[in-house]
């Protein structure tokens, strides 16, 4: 059986990423997007990065697909993309099969959400839907 850790570094080795700390500069830049990948009840509970986009992890791939009837205009910006979740497992496979599908720019904070809180980076609340 192949490890979950195991994959987690496989994708580490051939994606950009960073931990938080490294990356709080990026928050608020033109052109770039944050995206979020946690559960919805995490993003309930904990909050998330101001200005971040949802995607729930299971609909990244229909999402990205400009030709899926899912597809989210907020991949097909060409903007820097950093995924991020709760510690940094999720982002790392997300950016991975971000990248295999073609997105150009993507990276992910390896500490994910956590290391963004440790690192004094803005916490808001998840925008209602509406």
């Amino acid at each position: 059986m192949k490890r979950v850790k195991d994959m987690v570094a496989e994708a580490n080795a051939v994606i950009d990423h960073a931990p938080a700390a490294d990356l709080l500069a990026l928050h608020g830049t033109e052109g770039v997007t944050f995206v979020d990948l946690r559960d919805p009840r995490e993003l309930e509970r904990e909050g998330m990065i101001p200005g971040a986009f949802h995607c729930p992890r299971g609909m990244l791939e229909f999402w990205i697909d400009p030709e899926s009837p899912y597809a989210k205009p907020q991949f097909q910006t060409g903007n820097r993309i950093v995924f991020y979740c709760a510690s940094g497992w999720r982002s790392a496979l997300s950016a991975k099969v971000a990248q295999e599908m073609g997105l150009a720019h993507v990276m992910h904070i390896t500490d994910g959400f956590g290391g963004w809180k440790a690192a004094g980076g803005p916490v808001g609340q998840k925008p209602a839907k509406g």
